[in-house]
């Protein structure tokens, strides 16, 4: 970080918008940051290790790496061609299909005692067993559905000009002898006469199934009614050709595996593969005739999540100017007196602090620049303290009903309010399985981790310092072009510097020969030598710009704390945003161009694409899928084992899915599943229980995989940043034992308390 802070301020010019060009030349992520020239393992390995070798063994080296290498590049090849078979099946399929129709929405008024009805299909049945209908209306909510007494009634019926039996078996109402029923008729509870013309607008989308299907001329009608004496207005639409969910369910799961072998094997980076499967979905749905519209594309993109991201980004660039990371790590470095767990321990239980008060996307931000600065100083690899960081943000973001997104969904559904649920009691609840949850976690890295030298560099910290100046130099030099003589000009320097660096480099690693190794005392030596430089290093705070920044970030967590009130309409997002007009207002000389390049624009793509991609999921029917099994396994089981298998269901469904898709659309999807579940009198299960189950699922399921949460991928692009890459799999061989370890505690605990005990209240 201060290398990079002395080439920022020579150059004022540095951009990260071309920092994954040194990631391919990291050969290990625990060796720490690697130059972006291009250098040959022969020409960064020590000299002593390429002496004296025999002619045969250096032949057979020869054919191994010249095997090696052709086995790589077919592997590419392989690769790319895949990967251009599926660009073309996306463009081919969007050339040829257009964007489905807005179904024409008719607005009728059903008078007293009339059955109203609408010709969908002319002639004769169509040709599908399925008809998806969507109704908007002045319908009861689910949660009063018990206290109704009137019903809007809605059914399908054909009229055909031909005669033709129908079993008895199969339900259908004669009305006369001409018209058949062909679906069961939905009734939906409505609200009196009273409150028709005063309660909002309610939707209801429904596939209902037809009996029959017969190639018999004929019209196919939409008949529908009301049990209430006035009239009753109501909107609708349908589709006559719904997505076949069966087929839905695998193209869906295809994509999202194919995602993750992407992500996993690193073939390409994991925005393009994001994008790349947003991509391929909404190609699928277009093959299914339901392409989606510009407006619906942009519907299922969470703008609120990624304007938080941005905004926030730009608050911690322009804090990280005033030198307040640097005096932190300090102050963290003396109070433990630099012993490593301690340190750790201080760290990740602020973290976890911060995080059930702010949300733990901010507190992530705040907290990765102190982090990498400590470890860098004492010697450390970031990357391990990094992932302990990001498992307490998402333990301490379960602890509120503001400290994680998928709480906010939980605590805003007003059947979890009306159950009595409020802020003290989701803390009072969540807190108590928490604090096992902590000491297991701290227990289980510190038996990870438990060997010292997992948590260091395997190079030389001079080996080290020098990979990240030139990292930092080649970023400078990759963001100017060359579409200017000045450019160039400039362009060219630094390209000379970068060389500079590099014959040091070269000259450094050539000089540690294997039988004069650094001994212990050496590396002690320097050990010391880099605490008190860093101890006595003279670098003042920016006390204005800190007290600008402390002024915009009092005013931000402050209403970050209060924007649960419904009396304050201001999302998270908002808030954010007008955080940062204040301190761009406040702070006036700083050069916005500047602030803008250290945006992680590879981490605000990634998140919009995975967006679109759980929606496009959620529209080929996987996450309703999850859904419904979850509540025909709790219907199936016993009267007095209901409350635990829903608890244990719940909580492990939500935690593994959660782990491989994005929590937020499955956290809507599950509140719908436990609050019908709670709502089945035949059941009667309690809510809380299910709704803590959730809320524990939810969370945990974050420190799974590291595009698990948003403040995992947060985290890893702000390491990248600084030149710290977190593997796919270094982060699951640590996160998902983590999870797993977590999950069995909030089990037990939930078990005990609500099923034990009769804690539900």
């Amino acid at each position: 970080m201060v290398r990079e802070f002395i080439v920022r301020s020579e150059l004022n010019i540095i951009s990260n918008s071309h920092r994954n060009m040194y990631q391919r030349f990291i050969d290990d992520p625990s060796a720490g940051p690697s130059s972006t020239v291009a250098m040959t393992s022969e020409e960064l390995e020590p000299s002593s290790l390429k002496s004296t070798t025999s002619k045969s063994s250096c032949e057979k080296t020869s054919a191994h790496n010249f095997l090696h290498a052709k086995k790589t590049s077919g592997r590419k090849y392989t690769v790319s061609v895949v990967l251009i078979c599926i660009w073309l099946f996306c463009t081919i399929v969007l050339m040829a299909k257009q964007e489905r129709k807005v179904d024409d929405v008719h607005q009728v008024t059903l008078a007293p005692n009339q059955t109203k009805t609408q010709i969908i299909y002319k002639n004769h049945m169509p040709n599908t067993n399925k008809i998806q209908l969507i109704l908007a209306g002045a319908f009861m909510p689910d949660y009063y559905s018990t206290l109704a007494t009137h019903f809007f009634n809605i059914w399908i019926e054909f009229d055909p000009t031909e005669e033709y039996d129908v079993p008895s078996k199969s339900g259908l109402k004669y009305d006369d002898m001409h018209q058949r029923n062909i679906t069961q008729i939905w009734s939906i509870p409505i609200v009196s006469e009273s409150l028709v013309e005063v309660v909002p607008e309610m939707h209801h989308n429904k596939i209902v199934e037809l009996f029959s299907n017969v190639t018999l001329r004929g019209d196919t009608r939409l008949c529908m009614n009301t049990t209430l004496s006035t009239n009753f207005p109501i909107s609708f639409t349908y589709d006559l050709f719904p997505i076949n969910t069966e087929y839905g369910i695998i193209y869906a799961a295809l994509v999202l595996i194919g995602l993750y072998v992407l992500i996993i094997t690193e073939v390409i980076h994991k925005s393009i593969a994001a994008i790349l499967a947003a991509t391929t979905s909404i190609s699928i749905l277009a093959l299914l005739d339901e392409r989606p519209t510009k407006d619906e594309l942009s519907s299922w993109v969470d703008i609120e999540t990624l304007l938080l991201l941005f905004c926030m980004m730009v608050i911690v660039g322009i804090l990280s100017e005033t030198g307040i990371f640097d005096y932190l790590a300090i102050v963290a470095y003396k109070e433990t007196k630099g012993k490593i767990w301690p340190l750790i321990n201080t760290l990740c239980f602020f973290t976890a602090m911060v995080s059930s008060i702010l949300d733990n996307v901010t507190t992530v931000l705040l907290m990765t620049p102190i982090t990498i600065r400590l470890c860098e100083v004492m010697q450390m690899n970031p990357v391990p303290t990094l992932m302990c960081i990001i498992f307490y943000a998402n333990l301490g973001g379960a602890l509120t009903l503001i400290g994680d997104p998928p709480n906010v969904i939980i605590g805003t559904n007003k059947d979890v309010i009306a159950s009595g649920i409020d802020f003290t009691t989701f803390s009072l609840h969540m807190g108590g399985g928490l604090v096992f949850i902590f000491i297991a976690v701290n227990l289980h890295l510190r038996y990870i981790f438990r060997n010292m030298q997992d948590l260091k560099f395997t190079e030389p910290s001079n080996v080290t310092e020098l990979r990240q100046e030139l990292a930092i130099w080649q970023k400078a030099a990759s963001s100017l072009s060359s579409y200017s003589k000045e450019e160039g000009v400039v362009r060219d320097k630094l390209l000379r510097k970068c060389k500079t660096i590099f014959s040091k480099l070269k000259d450094t690693l050539k000089g540690f020969k294997v039988d004069v190794l650094p001994t212990e005392s050496i590396k002690l030596q320097s050990y010391d030598e880099s605490i008190k430089d860093f101890l006595n290093k003279d670098s003042p705070l920016d006390k204005s710009l800190l007290w600008k920044c402390a002024i915009t970030l009092g005013f931000v967590i402050t209403l970050f704390c209060l924007h649960s009130f419904p009396q304050l309409n201001l999302s998270l997002g908002w808030i954010a945003l007008l955080g940062t007009l204040l301190l761009l207002i406040l702070a006036d000389h700083v050069d916005i161009e500047c602030v803008l390049g250290r945006i992680e624009w590879a981490t605000l793509s990634f998140f919009a694409a995975l967006f679109i991609l759980i929606g496009a999921l959620s529209e080929l029917g996987l996450i309703e899928w999850v859904g419904k099994q979850t509540e025909v396994i709790i219907m199936s089981v016993a009267k007095e084992y209901r409350l635990s298998v829903a608890i244990i269901l719940v909580l492990w469904v939500s935690t593994i899915v959660s782990s491989f898709v994005d929590n937020i659309p499955l956290t809507t999807m599950m509140i719908k599943v436990i609050t019908s579940l709670s709502q089945n009198p035949e059941l009667e299960l309690p809510l809380p229980p299910l709704v803590y189950a959730l809320a524990f699922g939810g969370c945990l399921g974050g420190n799974g995989t590291l595009i698990a949460a948003s403040c995992n991928m947060v985290c890893a692009g702000v390491a990248e940043q600084h030149g710290y890459r977190i593997s796919f799999v270094q982060f699951f061989k640590v996160g998902y034992p983590v999870m797993l370890c977590s999950v069995v505690i909030a089990t037990v605990y939930l078990l005990v308390t609500h099923v034990t005990f009769g804690w539900n209240t």
